[in-house]
């Protein structure tokens, strides 16, 4: 009413043509300032949990606000895979202890679980006391919103502050959780008070909907630096009506919020994706096989997680742990931060995990994974094959155990009461899983160039086989098994990226994925944990299949006939005595008792009141003609001889 009523008056002055030009061009602008914000509040978290981060492991005693990587960058001498820069100090130096030995080892773990504690402590606070709905993933209670219901607070100014610092705390604390989820909650909240500007989204709910799903596009655009797999997000996994309007301004909004967080530049590095690969070798067609497995495997480690995730949160619900928050965060960050220290691919923030895992092994990596046998005498000849040394099987241990630790502690982390997502984590599950099979294959290769696998392409001499292709293609599996995504996944997995010629893997991995999921379970982590609290969500997605009949399902009670009202055979006085011998709130109307056609249904509410006014009806006909016979008594018999004429 309130649009046509505007475009009527646009004609009649200048005034009322600025009005509908400000109406048309509002939904733009929300959308624009939901972007800019998101961006700078993006930035904001990646430099502070970039720094607490780092501040975990030491400090830059020239300028305590730089993380590590930016108190080495003016030093010449660094080589940043051995920590080899004088300007950044470890606790361990800081109280006159070396970089090595068991006293700098001892000092330095317990500053780490000290630091963690603290971290985790503060995030739990306020969100207990200031903000409880700051804490978890929130893409559950976004999905419901979108979906038409209102949950109350959910989207306000303090859940959006509480959300920001407690995010900071959480990932710093080295919990396994990751801040893309609640990037999404974070984006969806600048939406809802922004959206307050424009009347005509602010004060009405489904108007407004359409600027949430903009702004769930940003948050993931921000967060992994992909706008077009935020917006194909939004349109798979969240958004519940997205009309072609709402595409184009949630393009517009995942654009302008990638790229303020770009012009922010918090990693300090040329590229806008946050995992950058630098291979593009071909695959081999053979590789499908293994990209495949990866994704049953996937599929299988999503399973696990989903259903011993959905066990704990229903008993921590449902037990006397729900009413220590406090304490459970603690005691969980206390357990992680003991597990994880002595491990150096669990003690290494997730995020650079991911990256080594993607990258591939060159002459500058010096980690335990890229020890191989070579000679590089030549940096711009192509990497030859070569036997895996010792360092590459201890890694391959190493990061067996990590992935066990991250599974298990993941399990306990999601849900607790702080903001966690569930992105990052489920990368690096996947990654290790999938760098471990990258690895087997390339020896494969290796030791047998010349079988048919390979056609031909491994004999050459060159390294044939990419483990961190294969570590990506784990990542997309394990990502997609647990949130159940499949073209928003591809997409923001190459963008994430830069590994476009790697779809068609991706793509294998994330469907094998989907459908060994789907075999296993049904729900996504999502739906699963919308189920679990209980909100009213309906999924449009959902297929409901009924092959049982109505005569399957309503049988009589102790053999009795069945309650029934004939079309046309019954008379009042048997409806009343029906109602009387039986209780039922509603009869089937049959076509007669020999043939049970059903032909409608009938309340026992409207049988009443049908037959109440019946009577109604029937007692002042009753009335009005004893009140004429009376009369005619009174005053005599009239004479009706001239109507018999």
């Amino acid at each position: 009413m309130r649009h046509r009523y505007i475009v009527k008056k646009r004609q009649d002055s200048i005034w009322n043509l600025i009005k509908g030009a400000h109406d048309a061009w509002s939904g733009w602008v929300c959308v624009l300032l939901v972007g800019v914000c998101t961006g700078v509040v993006a930035g904001v978290i990646d430099i502070g949990a970039s720094w607490m981060t780092d501040l975990k492991f030491g400090i830059c005693p020239q300028a305590f606000w730089f993380n590590r990587e930016q108190c080495c960058w003016s030093n010449d001498e660094i080589t940043f895979d051995h920590g080899n820069c004088s300007q950044w100090m470890t606790w361990a130096q800081l109280f006159g202890e070396s970089k090595e030995g068991v006293g700098a080892y001892i000092i330095s773990y317990l500053f780490y679980i000290v630091w963690a504690l603290l971290f985790a402590a503060l995030s739990a606070s306020l969100v207990r006391m200031f903000a409880p709905y700051a804490c978890g993933s929130g893409i559950p209670e976004i999905k419901t919103i979108l979906s038409g219901f209102i949950i109350r607070g959910y989207l306000g100014k303090w859940t959006l502050v509480i959300k920001v610092v407690g995010l900071i705390l959480s990932v710093s604390s080295g919990l396994s959780l990751g801040k893309e989820g609640p990037m999404v909650h974070i984006a969806s909240c600048l939406g809802n008070i922004l959206s307050y500007l424009f009347p005509k989204y602010g004060r009405n709910e489904a108007k407004k909907r359409e600027i949430l799903s903009a702004a769930a596009a940003a948050g993931v655009s921000v967060a992994f630096g992909a706008p077009i797999g935020g917006v194909l997000f939004s349109l798979e996994e969240v958004s519940y009506y997205f009309p072609l309007k709402t595409l184009w301004r949630s393009f517009f909004c995942a654009l302008i919020a990638a790229f303020i967080l770009r012009s922010i530049n918090p990693f300090g590095n040329e590229h806008s994706v946050l995992f950058f690969v630098e291979y593009n070798k071909p695959w081999i067609f053979f590789e499908l096989i293994p990209f495949v497995g990866l994704g049953i495997i996937g599929g299988c480690i999503a399973t696990i997680f989903i259903k011993a995730n959905i066990y704990w949160c229903r008993y921590r619900k449902y037990s006397k742990l729900g009413q220590y928050p406090v304490t459970e965060v603690l005691v969980v960050t206390l357990v992680t931060a003991i597990i994880a220290y002595p491990n150096p691919y669990t003690r290494m923030n997730t995020s650079q995990l991911i990256y080594l895992l993607f990258n591939q092994c060159g002459i500058s990596n010096s980690d335990p994974l890229c020890d191989y046998n070579r000679n590089f005498t030549d940096v711009n000849k192509a990497i030859e094959k070569a036997a895996a040394g010792p360092g590459v099987y201890q890694a391959i241990w190493l990061l067996m155990l990590a992935l066990v630790l991250k599974l298990v502690m993941t399990v306990f982390t999601f849900g607790i009461k702080v903001p966690c997502g569930l992105f990052i984590p489920s990368l690096a599950l996947g990654a290790i899983a999938g760098r471990i099979v990258g690895i087997g294959v390339e020896q494969l290769a290796y030791k047998y160039p010349k079988i048919w696998l390979f056609s031909g392409e491994c004999s050459t001499g060159d390294d044939c086989i990419t483990p961190g292709l294969y570590a990506m293609v784990g990542a997309a599996a394990v990502l997609g098994g647990v949130t159940r995504m499949t073209v928003s996944l591809v997409v923001i997995m190459f963008e994430l990226t830069g590994g476009v010629r790697y779809i068609v893997p991706l793509m294998a991995a994330a469907m094998a994925s989907k459908w060994v999921g789907d075999a296993l379970g049904r729900q996504g982590i999502y739906d699963a944990h919308i189920a679990l609290n209980g909100y009213p969500f309906l999924d449009s997605k959902d297929e409901f299949q009924h092959t049982s009949l109505a005569a399957d399902v309503m049988q009589p009670k102790r053999n009795e006939t069945l309650s029934v009202i004939t079309q046309d055979s019954m008379t009042v006085d048997d409806v009343e005595t029906l109602l009387k011998e039986t209780e039922h709130n509603g009869y089937p109307v049959v076509v007669s008792k020999e043939s049970q056609y059903l032909v409608g249904f009938v309340l026992r509410r409207d049988l009443n009141l049908a037959i109440d006014d019946k009577e109604t009806i029937l007692c002042s006909i009753v009335q009005s003609t004893s009140n004429s016979i009376n009369g005619i008594l009174r005053h005599g018999r009239p004479d009706i001889s001239h109507a018999l004429v």
